[in-house]
């Protein structure tokens, strides 16, 4: 007997057990995005490898050691997408979306990283991501800021996330703060681990995100970004917490904030929760105004975020708000008898047509009325609608409640799409 073929570490099957979950969390979230007016756009799985060195950053980890890359059969590099704003800019510059417009875009899919698996985190994932465009004031910061908290309000999960803000500032300004920051480190870097030494020359600001204890309680006494601010920076954030503050958004300040993408500049913010264990992040985005010149268009300020899904239904899970999610039939149908197959579909139909909200499931396979019942049972079906001969020959229907002491009825065929709409 031949080894059974697996699925790859770190891509997992969604099960129909799970898929409900999913379809009501992407339905919630295309609900939400729509409210804000706006439109969906979908990239393709892979891109040209250069796409995310350029953007991304090549002395990152998602390039340096994450990227699934290989080369085609035409010997050009391409990569499995690791992100969603790379791709989002590049088919915005190649279409004409950007320059001198105004966009508020939208999209989900799978994403690729060659990572450590782990609960929450998969070498396949799925994002779903807001980007937008020729938009530079902190009002588009805060609009982007208040669809992410509407969607935790929409989901029932707002008191367990919390909102972290921080500036990177101008690029020029953060440019003054690496060469401050890498003077502070240098003089301690026999207390750095081996990561944040690599990190100091190739990306300083990544020191600050540090998860070492000891680097963190060093970086007590660094110099901070806050003190090197722009003035522009200065007065863009200002005006964002303003916006903030005016609908009762909650943020705290967290000036080791700084995002591991190399494309962010003034605005950075991420959702954080303790409810998943350790303190993780199941949102996270901001500002982006360097980008879309970057990759080959005209200079476009732009603002946006991405969460991972798999966190986001894990939290759900987890605090078990989707106990609420059905996937049981509302009506099975069970035949009887010469010639009720062929009736049973005509009814099941009828149903579709007339009550599309249902799920009508029809009984295929044969066996008996035992097995059939049993079948009913099996999908959680509320209804049983039996069609034997004798109801076959009389045009009538028995509708039988399979959860609670309800008699069972008979019901003519020209009344039970009416009598069906009461039950549900």
């Amino acid at each position: 007997m031949e080894k059974k073929i697996q699925a790859i570490r770190g891509m997992n099957d969604i099960l129909p057990e799970q898929t409900p979950v999913w379809q009501k969390l992407e339905s919630l979230l295309r609900q939400v995005v729509s409210s804000y007016g706006y439109s969906e756009i979908r990239m393709p799985i892979v891109e040209n490898t250069n796409l995310f060195k350029r953007s991304i950053g090549e002395v990152t980890d998602i390039v340096e050691k994450e990227m699934y890359t290989f080369a085609d059969r035409n010997g050009d590099s391409l990569t499995l997408r690791p992100e969603g704003t790379a791709s989002c800019v590049r088919a915005g510059n190649e279409h004409g979306l950007l320059y001198n417009q105004e966009r508020r875009l939208w999209y989900t899919g799978p994403m690729f990283r060659h990572e450590r698996p782990q609960k929450g985190r998969y070498r396949q994932f799925h994002q779903f991501g807001v980007e937008t465009f020729g938009m530079a004031s902190a009002d588009i910061d805060a609009e982007v800021i208040l669809l992410s908290a509407r969607l935790w309000k929409t989901l029932g999960i707002e008191q367990h996330v919390e909102l972290q803000l921080n500036s990177l500032g101008s690029n020029a300004a953060r440019a003054l703060y690496k060469e401050a920051l890498v003077t502070f480190l240098s003089q301690h870097e026999d207390k750095l681990d081996e990561d944040s030494k690599r990190r100091m020359l190739t990306n300083p600001l990544r020191v600050l995100d540090s998860k070492n204890s000891d680097v963190q309680a060093l970086l007590v006494d660094a110099p901070k970004l806050s003190e090197h601010l722009d003035a522009e920076s200065v007065a863009h954030f200002e005006q964002l917490k303003k916006y903030l503050d005016a609908v009762g958004v909650k943020y705290v300040i967290n000036e080791r904030l700084v995002r591991g993408l190399d494309y962010y500049n003034r605005t950075v913010f991420e959702w954080v929760t303790t409810s998943l264990g350790s303190q993780g992040t199941i949102c996270a985005g901001g500002r982006y105004d360097g980008l879309v010149e970057q990759l080959g268009g005209k200079p476009t300020p732009a603002v946006g975020f991405a969460m991972g899904l798999e966190r986001i239904v894990l939290m759900l899970e987890t605090l078990a708000l989707n106990d609420d999610v059905k996937s049981d039939v509302d009506i099975y149908s069970v035949l009887v008898g010469e010639g009720t197959d062929t009736a049973g579909f005509k009814i099941a139909e009828l149903i579709r047509t007339e009550l599309p909200a249902l799920k009508m499931m029809h009984h295929c396979g044969g066996g008996n009325f035992k097995k059939q019942m049993k079948r009913a049972d099996k999908y959680g079906a509320r209804i049983a609608l039996i069609i034997g001969e004798s109801e076959l020959a009389e045009n009538t229907v028995t509708i039988k409640e399979l959860h609670g002491n309800a008699p069972q009825q008979t019901v003519a065929m020209d009344e039970l799409i009416t009598k069906l709409a009461r039950y549900f």
